[in-house]
Order: C-alpha cells, then sequence, then structure tokens
C-alpha cells in the first residue's frame, strides 16, 4: 500500500528535528518538510493555505475556527511555548517603571491578534489590573514597514487599535517614544536597555514565580491540518500526534544525555535538571488534558480581548481523534 504524501512548514526546532531529518517518519506518511520561518509559516497558511500540515498561531487558529468554513483542524502539539515577561519593551522616554503605568499608553505590537501580545495582555489584565482596553494598541511592522494583520478584526467598541504609517516601523517608534511600550515575539533591533529596556529587566524570576503561581507554560502554536486533508484521511490526525510525540521524545533524551552536551549552552544539564525540578520530567507537554489549563486561560484571555465569541472550550480545538486517551 502506498503512502500518503504531505507537505510540512514548520520551524528547525529540536522537538521537531527528527521528522525534518527522517529519523522519525509518521505511520502511512511521506513527509515533505519545509523548514520556515514562523512567519512566513503563518502568512502563506492563512492567506493561501498552502501546505497540507503546518505550524500556526494559536490565536490565528481560534479566530478560523469562528468562520463559517472552519478551514484547519488541529492536532494538540505545541511546537512552541514561551513565557512572555520578557517580551515587554519600554521606552525610556514613556515614564513607564511598573505594569500599571501601560494603562493610557500607547502600546505597540505587530499585529493586535498575534499570540505573544494576546498572552502578554492577559497577564497584564489578569496579574497586574492592566484591563486591553486601557491602552491604545498600535500596530504594524517591528522592522520592516507594511505589516498587516493575517487575520481581519471585528473587535468590540471601546478597543482601540491604530495602523502606523507604510513608512514607520515600531521598533524606531519605540526608540524615539512615539510609542510608550511594545509587546512583541521578537526582541526589538532598537532595545540597548538604555532608550529602549524591558518593563522587566530580572523576568527569569518573575517567569518562575508566575509558573509556580499558575503551573501555566504559554502555549504559542499547535500544528494544524487543512480541513478537507482530514477529512479525507482522518487517520493522519493520530499518526502525526504520534510521530510529533516520537520526536519529541528524541529531543528529550538529548537533552538529558550527560556524557557530552547535546547542545551549546555551557550549563545545559544544570538547565534542564532546574526545569525538571520546577516544571517536572515532561516539562513541554503535549496532548489535551495536560494542557487543559493553559488553554482555557488563553481562550478566556482571547475572548476578553475582543477576538472571540468565548463559544469554544479546549475539547472543540482539536480532531476528536484526539478527545479519547491512548497509549503511545
Amino acid at each position: 500500500m502506498s503512502k500518503l504524501t504531505l507537505s510540512l512548514a514548520c520551524w528547525d526546532y529540536d522537538r521537531v528535528r527528527p521528522l525534518m531529518d527522517g529519523s522519525v517518519t509518521p505511520d502511512g506518511i511521506n513527509l515533505n518538510f519545509q523548514d520556515l520561518v514562523v512567519e512566513e509559516t503563518f502568512f502563506r497558511m492563512l492567506r493561501f493555505r498552502e501546505f497540507d500540515v503546518s505550524e500556526l498561531s494559536m490565536s490565528s487558529y481560534i479566530m478560523s475556527l469562528e468562520r463559517e468554513d472552519r478551514p484547519f483542524v488541529a492536532i494538540p502539539v505545541f511546537p512552541s511555548r514561551f513565557f512572555r515577561h520578557s517580551c515587554i519593551y519600554v521606552s525610556a522616554k514613556s515614564g513607564i517603571t511598573t505594569p500599571a503605568d501601560l494603562a493610557g499608553k500607547r502600546v505597540g505590537s505587530p499585529e493586535y491578534q498575534m499570540t505573544a501580545p494576546v498572552w502578554i495582555r492577559g497577564i497584564l489584565h489578569e496579574h497586574y489590573g492592566v484591563a486591553p482596553d486601557s491602552m491604545i494598541h498600535v500596530t504594524g511592522g517591528e522592522e520592516a514597514p507594511g505589516r498587516e494583520e493575517k487575520m481581519p478584526l471585528n473587535l468590540p467598541p471601546g478597543f482601540r487599535v491604530e495602523r502606523i504609517s507604510g513608512e514607520q516601523t515600531l521598533s524606531r517608534m519605540l526608540r524615539d517614544g512615539e510609542i510608550d511600550a511594545l509587546v512583541t515575539a521578537r526582541k526589538p533591533s532598537t532595545f540597548d536597555g538604555v532608550a529602549v529596556r524591558r518593563l522587566f529587566p530580572d523576568h527569569v524570576a518573575v517567569e518562575k514565580a508566575y509558573w509556580g503561581e499558575t503551573g501555566i507554560f504559554p502555549i504559542m502554536h499547535v500544528i494544524a491540518i487543512r480541513r478537507e486533508v482530514y477529512e479525507a484521511n482522518r487517520w493522519i490526525a493520530r499518526a502525526l500526534y504520534k510521530a510529533f510525540h516520537a520526536a519529541q521524545a528524541i529531543c528529550y533524551e538529548g537533552l538529558r544525555e550527560t556524557a557530552a552536551l547535546k547542545g551549546m549552552l555551557p550549563w545545559l544539564n544544570a538547565h534542564v535538571e532546574e526545569a525538571v525540578a520546577l516544571m517536572g520530567d515532561d516539562f513541554w507537554p503535549y496532548g489535551l488534558e495536560p494542557n487543559r489549563r493553559v488553554l482555557e486561560t488563553f481562550l478566556r484571555y482571547h475572548r476578553e480581548q475582543g477576538l472571540s465569541t468565548g463559544r469554544l472550550t479546549p475539547d472543540d480545538l482539536f480532531a476528536p481523534e484526539m478527545q479519547d486517551e491512548f497509549v503511545i
């Protein structure tokens, strides 16, 4: 029986590299792995649906589920997770020294619906009392002009979102004080610790405290399948999930190797031991149930920021084949 050939667009993460180099192959599937940076993958998948399977912004995916055509169906594999307290940058000209100072300020983000800013705004609201509608949101290209929302916005009244001009960039505007702060996934090129600095300079300690309080390791991206591909071959949901899980297991094994360093961080073993002590052996879990609280929190933030209706639950996010428990 011939195998099904599927294209997969995903960045070259250590946890997916065995799928890229062929050391892990999904049952019944030949993968054509496209190693692309996330911005290109998201744009091409959301605008043109170029791939059979791809990494996708969690926020964009949720928004797509509220469209009539529901173009994608996901599996509970999360190639990107990130504590985002480090990703709030402020201009020295803004006078911002505490999270509360963000209220009433002009706060940039490349896209309002981007997953990283959704998490940041949600954390600022829930843990620091800064409501999303208390800020003026300024969107556009961070380093190059012209960036637009990949998913159209239909926000309730009260949310203020302004687009910058076609010649401006958020990074330069932050340095020059034309915006007061920037919440983003990528560190801006103008960050120097003086004219542009982090709101939380000791962000690692803040993020560890956040984990200790909430048990949440924020999910950024999910693996999504084009719905027509999934509907024609529903077995691929489990096959892909098992393969991603097997690839991640290889990564875990490498991180725990002590005879020689698998990565170039000098104290990699110490970092791994610390992560395990703080977060448990499976500190980057896949699957629905281990991530239910994280997903419920993000869905609530998404709704509170006017991006979705709130009708979705974590169970609605993934292929039905992912709902029941099974042994890998």
